[in-house]
């Protein structure tokens, strides 16, 4: 995860203490990691929580469905689980699905968490959150709300599924704000729905939301079957770097949003190349909060678990686990590189090839090689070079 307004502009966040270890000079409260597990860099982690959703989005990475599915973790699974990766040092769990809010044990389990000393946060498609919803999660300690919507009413309603979608995310939203709890936007952008993201920032500062996390599409789920919607490299360029403008433009007018972009780490390196054209030494001091952050976290900072207990690199990698919390401690798990893959991850440049390879590419120490799910997904090599990946062979600095 980058943080656009951050870097691009200066911007506090209250995430500077995790992502970048920039908490020193920040005037806001930090989430930081434990005191003793700074050192640690222990992952984040994504519990899919339950497959079951009340729509039925194009995109969706967890191919969700509108039953429970058999062998979710009940909720003393859950609470064994949350104990587990509290003791290994984890400093947040997302509850994710599916639709968590779908779960009647979501603010038990919440409240659990955030007695343990992890921080509670949601990932939800926004529609389910009643006045009473919202009430309810903040009296469990749940500390951020993200609200999927992908476009203006009729472009979301049709990537979701369900006529009304937007509109009952936007109330749910609002239900949010109003029970004090923390909101924010998670925006896919594919070639359907970009002219909105403009329009979606304007609907954001209506609402009162301050926060927009803008993801790339990943080949996970029903995502494979939209890859060919997918945004084209210069496509990718020219939309972040719109992002860039209409962050610039909102913090100028008035309206402080925290601005983020998720699964494509070349666009850090596009982020210092912009800077580098009107500021070296903002430049520099971005390159170096990105070199803190490390690039793409999947294997290393970044963990999911499924609603089944399977533990996956990534939230959109399923269909490769590297074992069950049921039959072993999530900790034993994420450190056993006897896995080929999971020590590829963690080691990635030993690993990955062509243009992203580490003696190609100049900004490998703050990429990483981009997404290892979509170069699977599109070449069946692991470690082949992210095809996403926009910047030309003479940005990053191949001979």
């Amino acid at each position: 995860m980058i943080g656009v307004s951050k870097l691009l502009i200066g911007a506090q966040s209250e995430s500077d203490g995790l992502r970048y270890r920039d908490a020193a000079d920040s005037e806001l409260e930090q989430i930081e990691y434990r005191a003793d597990h700074v050192k640690s860099n222990k992952p984040i982690v994504v519990w899919n929580m339950t497959n079951q959703c009340n729509l039925k989005c194009v995109h969706c990475y967890a191919t969700a469905t509108s039953h429970i599915q058999e062998g979710e973790l009940s909720t003393d699974e859950g609470r064994g689980f949350l104990e587990d990766i509290a003791a290994y040092g984890c400093p947040v769990v997302l509850f994710s699905g599916g639709e968590p809010f779908m779960r009647a044990d979501l603010m038990e389990l919440a409240q659990y968490a955030d007695s343990l000393g992890l921080r509670p946060v949601v990932s939800t498609n926004g529609t389910l959150i009643t006045e009473e919803m919202a009430k309810a999660a903040k009296e469990s300690g749940i500390k951020y709300i993200g609200v999927s919507l992908d476009g203006l009413a009729s472009v979301n309603d049709e990537f979701r599924g369900v006529q009304g979608a937007f509109e009952r995310a936007v109330k749910g939203m609002r239900n949010s704000l109003k029970a004090g709890v923390k909101t924010g936007l998670r925006f896919t952008i594919t070639k359907h729905n970009r002219e909105d993201l403009s329009g979606v920032l304007l609907k954001l500062r209506e609402i009162g939301v301050n926060r927009c996390c803008v993801y790339h599409l990943d080949y996970a789920g029903r995502g494979k079957d939209i890859a060919q919607h997918d945004l084209t490299p210069s496509e990718s360029r020219r939309a972040v770097s719109t992002y860039f403008e209409l962050t610039r433009m909102h913090h100028t007018n008035g309206f402080p949003i925290e601005t983020l972009l998720v699964g494509n780490y070349c666009d850090a390196g596009f982020l210092y190349l912009t800077l580098l054209n009107e500021d070296v030494e903002r430049a520099e001091w971005a390159y170096e909060l990105l070199r803190r952050n490390g690039g793409d976290g999947t294997g290393e900072t970044i963990a999911d678990v499924d609603h089944r207990g399977f533990v996956h690199a990534n939230q959109f990698w399923q269909d490769y686990s590297f074992g069950n919390v049921r039959e072993r401690a999530f900790g034993s798990i994420w450190e056993d590189t006897s896995d080929p893959i999971l020590r590829g991850l963690k080691n990635k440049a030993d690993h990955v090839k062509g243009r992203c390879a580490a003696d190609s590419c100049r900004f490998f120490e703050i990429c990483k090689g981009g997404s290892r799910v979509r170069a699977l997904a599109l070449t069946g090599d692991v470690w082949a070079p992210d095809p996403a990946c926009y910047l030309t062979d003479d940005e990053i600095g191949m001979a």
